[in-house]
Formats: C-alpha cells, structure tokens, sequence
C-alpha cells in the first residue's frame, strides 16, 4: 500500500488533527522535523495538486511515534533503530504492537472486514523474511485489517 494511504486511513482511524500528527511523529524523533505544509501533502489524493509522496523515512517515524503515543516509552530500553525500508509486514507489524493485538484480535480485525485469515496465515506474516514460512503482505490484506481496524476503533 503506498504510505500516503496508510497514514490517511491511521489518522482517520484516530480521529487525529495534523498538530496531533505531528506530534505523534515526533514522539520517534524530536529532532526530526516536518512542518503543518508538508504534512497536508500527504494527505492529499495523488490526483489534487500538491499532493506529496509519503517517505519510508517518515511512515517508520509515524509508525514508531504511534506505538510510544499508544503505550508509552519504555526508557529501560534503548531506542529502536528506525526502519529504512517501510512494507506491509512492518506497518502490520507495528499496529499489532502499538494496539497491542493478540492473535485473537488479529484474527477478529480481519473478521470484522469480511475477511477472515486463518491462523497459519496470520504467523506466516509476522515471520522473518527468510524463514521459508514467510508470507509477503499484500496491499487487499492490510486494507481489509486496517478496515476492521477502524471498526474497532471508531464502533460500527
């Protein structure tokens, strides 16, 4: 899925205002700046002028600041290095941690769309990439868990 449609659908989700996006992301990095501007970029159609493309750079540090918003910091441990490369498995990833999801959850998420996934399916995504029972997440499966994601969320 391409980043701008994810963070559009997160924020929807949230019911987050751009300063409380902002916010979010600089939960990650404070040092990493983005501004009101460039934020409504992204969350433009790809058809409406002024539509920026989201980097991977800036999905993991919304990703990353989203899980600290949701569950706190923990400063026993050191920081996460940011992801360099952003995909379906590490935003599935991560919005599993930052709502802290259960198989079970996960598993109603997917229900709640229409989609249901069986249980070998789910793990198969949450494997290393090159374990051999590893599954590439496609775009139609994180839309439909972020579909019943919102559900959950926001009530029917």
């Amino acid at each position: 899925m391409i980043n701008n449609d994810i963070l559009r659908s997160i924020r929807y989700m949230l019911d987050l205002s751009d300063n409380k996006v902002i916010e979010i992301i600089r939960l990650a990095d404070p040092e990493f700046a983005i501004e009101k501007d460039e934020l409504r970029g992204y969350l433009l159609k790809e058809d409406e002028p002024g539509h920026v493309a989201c980097s991977d750079r800036v999905m993991a540090y919304f990703l990353d600041g989203l899980v600290i918003h949701r569950r706190g910091r923990d400063e026993s441990l050191p920081p996460r290095p940011v992801e360099k490369r952003i995909n379906n498995n590490v935003v599935l990833k991560k919005l599993r941690v930052a709502f802290q999801f259960t198989d079970v959850d996960m598993h109603q998420a997917f229900a709640d769309a229409g989609f249901p996934v069986s249980k070998p399916e789910l793990s198969a995504l949450f494997r290393q990439p090159g374990h051999k029972n590893f599954r590439q997440c496609g775009d139609q499966l994180l839309r439909n868990f972020l579909k019943g994601l919102t559900l959950r969320v926001r009530g029917a």
